[in-house]
């Protein structure tokens, strides 16, 4: 790791980091001539601050604060290793970190631990997720009391509504997206397509298959720390809010992933558009948990806004084929990349958590080899469907008391995210719709 240092002597400062419950990077400042030890020795803070809020407060009945004396854990650098945080002036280094208690055990309260652990549950099957996640958000002006478009670099001029896949619009902002494309080559984020969306100032760009879900999840992580950071040093924010504007659609985060074996075949492609029975028993265990997995897929106030039928994002628990009003969605095309897409999350979730609630669900489908009901046609929107919860608080219950959450994940992950949520809920319910945007803006 750190021949990466020594390559880059201009670097004089690191920035160590790991992922809390909302996504939120944790971790502290270190001068380069610190690096061998972090890399050696790694560093510790409390395991209370993976289970902060959303303004970075301790959670007040957590038993990770006071009951326990507000203990240490080891954090220990990821397999990433060192890269440049292209956003800041000065020449920098952050190095990803994941916690471990210090008898060298996983912590269980982290929720890149959480997505390791599934994953293996795979591997002990001889299996390898394969995923990829489109990366939706808004370019913002927010200098003013209403957030707009900021005003094109080019021409100074402010779009007046959505355009969807406008060329146009990409240009617009010609200037942001080399710079990010740039930033996402010296960080190795695998960035391909980028499209402008419906949603005003909206665009969406996908990150592409990778057969490491840890990678995959740790890219997602650091796209949306790159997105916001160099958003502002362009002058303007971006944010993955799941919805911004009360009139355009929100952002999400659709998920594809297939399964290849010990010899890299797809065991979801039949040879036909079907898909195999695997790929049935993996779309019947994302939708038997669903329900209970909504606050994973939707976890702020903010969230419960772009949750509402007939805006684009789905509410009802149903699978299709090419059909993006179901929730599960099969698309067209060679079957030899045949593949299931989960479109529930918004743009706001956390990335390592997200795809532990997918994938751990689609194993526990696998595991039981149950078969989903007859796939949907039509408009998922105009069909008598069960749907998932549409408030914050129903989410946090049925996640608390889910049986199938709870083959998923770990006894303390389930503890620590409802606590967590809770207490956001109590703290954004006394709060103007104002104080929540400005909360979420920058954070989620």
């Amino acid at each position: 790791m750190n021949n990466w240092l020594r390559k880059h002597p201009e670097v004089r400062t690191i920035r160590v980091a790991a992922a809390d419950l909302n996504g939120q990077p944790r971790g502290k400042r270190v001068p380069t001539r610190f690096a061998d030890k972090v890399v050696e020795d790694g560093t510790r803070f409390p395991l209370s601050v993976l289970n902060l809020d959303i303004w970075g407060e301790d959670i007040e009945d957590s038993p990770l604060v006071f009951d326990s004396g507000d203990a240490d854990g080891v954090l220990k650098p990821t397999e990433r290793g060192f890269m440049p945080m292209p956003w800041l002036s000065s020449p920098s280094a952050l190095l990803p970190i994941w916690m471990f208690r210090d008898d060298g055990r996983p912590y269980p309260g982290d929720p890149r631990h959480a997505l390791r652990a599934v994953v293996q549950r795979f591997k002990d099957m001889g299996l390898t997720p394969v995923v990829a996640m489109e990366m939706e958000f808004f370019l913002i002006d927010d200098s003013g009391r209403d957030l707009r478009i900021p005003a094109s670099p080019r021409s100074g001029k402010r779009r007046k509504g959505a355009e969807t896949l406008s060329i146009r619009a990409l240009d617009a902002f010609d200037s942001f997206f080399t710079d990010l494309y740039d930033a996402c080559e010296e960080m190795d984020i695998p960035a391909d397509t980028a499209i402008s969306e419906a949603g005003l100032g909206q665009f969406e760009i996908n990150l592409m298959h990778c057969d490491d879900a840890l990678r995959a999840a740790d890219d997602a992580w650091l796209f949306k720390m790159l997105v916001k950071g160099l958003a502002r040093s362009h002058g303007f924010a971006a944010s993955f809010m799941a919805k911004p504007y009360d009139d355009y659609a929100g952002s999400g985060l659709h998920t594809h992933f297939s399964l290849i074996d010990k010899d890299g075949n797809n065991v979801f492609d039949d040879g036909g558009p079907k898909g195999t029975e695997m790929l049935h028993h993996a779309i019947a265990g994302c939708m038997r948990a669903m329900h209970d997995s909504t606050l994973v897929f939707a976890p702020h106030w903010n969230s419960y806004d772009r949750m509402v039928p007939g805006a684009h994002a789905p509410t009802a628990i149903s699978w299709a084929y090419e059909n993006r009003t179901a929730a599960i969605r099969v698309p067209s095309g060679s079957h030899k990349a045949r593949r299931l897409e989960h479109r529930v999350a918004g743009g706001d979730v956390n990335p390592y958590l997200l795809m532990t609630a997918i994938l751990g669900a689609a194993l526990t489908g696998i595991e039981d080899q149950i078969t989903p009901p007859p796939p949907i046609t039509g408009n998922a929107y105009a069909l008598d469907l069960p749907q998932v919860p549409n408030t914050w608080g129903a989410a946090i219950d049925a996640f608390e008391q889910s049986d199938e959450i709870k083959r998923i994940f770990a006894p303390e992950m389930i503890r620590n995210l409802v606590l967590t949520k809770r207490q956001e809920l109590r703290y954004m319910d006394e709060l103007t719709p104002e104080e929540r945007v400005e909360i979420y803006l920058d954070t989620v």
